[in-house]
């Protein structure tokens, strides 16, 4: 097998058996540690945390410890907060939140790290065009990485299946389901029962294992990896200072490309917010019960994590403004729908065409903004990578911020705006790649071939 693309398939895989435990943890925070709203809280704490993380630890931990180590001990900081769910409280999950947090920015920056410079490194050999393998590189990481989604809501559907209990829910409440709803907590009428200690613990237990698994595979099989302007700027330049390296992100947003991506970015934590929190909740849960939301999440990470792998083949034939295009279509018209639907228990088959549309949708938002990323900012990776997980982290902020604050018709004017200022901010990008580089937009990879000052180096 050709060796980057087995370090490939030991990051995608590395990357399933963690999110498999934490996406699973993540979906069920609320509804296990409902009491004084400790699990919404962690979350909020989690995403805060984030950011702070993704404002300067990334260029540090990767040039310090290589994108490997980073990528291993990052994973660390999950398992710890698995192993705080086993006695949830304000002093456990509270800090463990923040351990994942901090972790959280260095692990993606590392991964979008370690994948452009595996592109770049295999293009140059083969003499291929450097985008084209970046973007199947992050076709092939999403498609086993969303399958995370899959696995993990199985698991704690089939545990907690033992414990659920079906409830027939009155015309009067399905009255509040949807985008006109009555801010009510539909939870406690429509839920399962409540699962015992011991099931609890015993899918904590599996989902720690999967943590534990994930970073052995790492740090066992996982080949390091540098680029050639890392090597120069280690024999050029001396560590940066704390400041400058925590000046790095900020400093990025001196590009007029970054800021006008910000939008597009925090769109992205925006309609994975939506999806996870208010059509779960408003929609499925308030229409069918929670012991449907597994099921209909399950919908949503198989067609994502297939349609990743296939729009990261074809993005080299249609390029990435038709997919961003389709990406925005198939956004627009969900939320337009959403907006008008009132759902209902006899029409199944709908609560599930639209997390499969949504899985769509996201799957280019994620392969193809990605791509961009490390296209656009080839000689700033760390920080580019940086910037976009602190600006997403904002969007699922705000997000959960004022989810139970707002009905959800508002919160999808909301999305759909968003959606619209993203799309216009992205034209202005693809003009200016247009105009810097006529014939060949995406080859800025070949400006600023000096030797990177110390005020810039990542």
């Amino acid at each position: 097998m050709e060796r980057n693309l087995k370090n490939v398939l030991v990051i995608s895989f590395g990357f399933l058996l963690l999110f498999t435990a934490y996406g699973g943890l993540q979906n069920l925070q609320s509804s296990l540690h409902s009491e004084e709203g400790l699990g919404v809280a962690s979350l909020s704490v989690l995403y805060a945390a984030l950011i702070l993380s993704s404002m300067f630890l990334p260029p540090i931990l990767i040039k310090k410890l290589g994108c490997k180590w980073t990528i291993t001990g990052s994973m660390c900081c999950y398992i710890a907060f698995s192993l705080g769910n086993f006695y949830a409280s304000w002093y456990t999950l509270i800090p463990t939140s923040v351990i994942l947090g901090l972790g959280g920015a260095p692990l993606w920056s590392a991964k979008c790290t370690y994948l452009t410079i595996a592109g770049n490194s295999y293009a140059e050999k083969a003499e291929k065009n450097g985008k084209d393998i970046i973007n199947q590189y992050f076709g092939v990481f999403f498609l086993i990485f969303q399958s995370s989604g899959i696995w993990g809501n199985l698991i704690s559907s089939l545990i907690f299946s033992q414990a659920s209990t079906k409830v027939e829910i009155s015309e009067e409440n399905l009255a509040c389901c949807g985008a006109y709803d009555c801010m009510t907590d539909t939870s406690n009428t429509t839920g399962p029962a409540e699962p015992s200690n011991s099931l609890i613990y015993t899918l904590l237990g599996i989902y720690t294992a999967s943590g534990v698994l994930a970073a052995l595979l790492i740090a066992i099989f996982l080949d390091e990896i540098k680029s050639d302007q890392a090597e120069t700027e280690k024999e050029i330049l001396e560590t940066p200072s704390f400041w400058s390296t925590f000046l790095a992100t900020f400093q990025h947003l001196k590009d007029k490309r970054q800021c006008l991506l910000i939008p597009l970015t925090m769109y992205s934590g925006f309609e994975q917010g939506f999806l996870s929190g208010d059509y779960t909740k408003t929609y499925v849960t308030c229409a069918l019960g929670i012991h449907y939301v597994g099921y209909v999440m399950i919908c949503f990470s198989a067609v994502n994590s297939l349609c990743s792998l296939l729009f990261g083949k074809i993005s080299q034939f249609t390029g990435r403004k038709l997919l961003f295009a389709l990406a925005t279509v198939t956004n627009t018209t969900c939320i337009i729908a959403l907006l008008l639907w009132k759902p209902h228990p006899k029409q199944l088959a709908v609560f599930f065409i639209f997390p499969a549309l949504w899985g769509l949708s996201d799957a280019i938002w994620q392969t193809q903004t990605n791509g961009l990323y490390g296209i656009l900012f080839e000689k700033h990776k760390e920080a580019a990578f940086a910037n976009y997980r602190l600006w997403e982290s904002f969007g699922f902020v705000i997000a959960f911020g004022y989810s139970t604050k707002l009905q959800v018709y508002i919160k999808l004017y909301i999305l759909l705006s968003v959606l619209v200022l993203s799309m216009v901010t992205y034209g202005a990008v693809e003009y200016l790649e247009a105009k810097s580089s006529p014939g060949t937009p995406t080859a800025t990879k070949k400006e600023n071939v000096e030797p990177p000052t110390q005020e810039s180096s990542m």
